[in-house]
């Protein structure tokens, strides 16, 4: 091996461990710099029949234990304590969102997205094409797949999806996933707004 041959590759080597380091230094300093993201306190429970009104609401359920699941009727405005088993449509434990209706489910809830439009521009939901559960462990595969992960911050962020629900009973809202994490970027508050038809019908306009 030439003189030549041996400098040019102790320089190869040289800028390959120099750019290593570069990058081990780029990704250490953007995970310790964690993105803001909204947090929010979770809502007192107060259920209440809607009765037959368009009901909108912004609510924070908080999901924070990884044991228990906190279940959630349209109907009601309300996350319900023990509820009978068509008593509610979606529930929330941590990141997991299934809905009462599939595999293993009483209910006829169901949940189809509505990809690229806003929240505020949808009138109306459809009445076909829901997706419930199929698997054993009645994960909703439209409502699995909600969320960002970012392996450097490691924090979930909602995608910006507006989701059409059927209810356990057959009625129907929009939502939207608006945030995650709880006061002190805590994992487990679910924040998110919707609109729901208590008369049956499929529009659900924005006030």
């Amino acid at each position: 091996m030439s003189r030549f041959s041996f400098i040019l590759g102790d320089r190869v080597a040289t800028t390959t461990i120099v750019l290593i380091v570069v990058c081990a230094i780029v990704f250490i300093w953007t995970s310790l710099e964690r993105p803001e993201v909204p947090t929010f306190i979770p809502t007192v429970s107060t259920p209440a029949e809607v009765g037959e009104e368009q009901d909108a609401r912004t609510v924070t359920v908080d999901a924070s234990d990884p044991e228990v699941w906190r279940f959630f009727d349209f109907s009601r405005g309300s996350v319900v304590e023990a509820p009978g088993e068509e008593e509610w449509d979606i529930a929330f434990r941590r990141f997991q969102i299934i809905a009462n209706g599939g595999r293993g489910m009483e209910g006829q809830a169901g949940a189809t997205s509505l990809e690229d439009i806003t929240f505020e521009s949808v009138s109306s939901v459809p009445e076909t094409g829901y997706v419930m559960a199929e698997r054993n462990d009645s994960a909703n595969a439209v409502l699995e797949d909600w969320y960002n992960y970012s392996i450097t911050s490691h924090l979930l962020q909602p995608k910006p999806i507006v989701y059409a629900i059927r209810t356990a009973d057959g009625r129907y809202a929009k939502l939207e996933i608006l945030g995650y994490y709880c006061v002190g970027v805590l994992p487990g508050c679910t924040t998110f707004r919707y609109v729901y038809q208590g008369g049956g019908g499929t529009d659900v306009i924005s006030n």
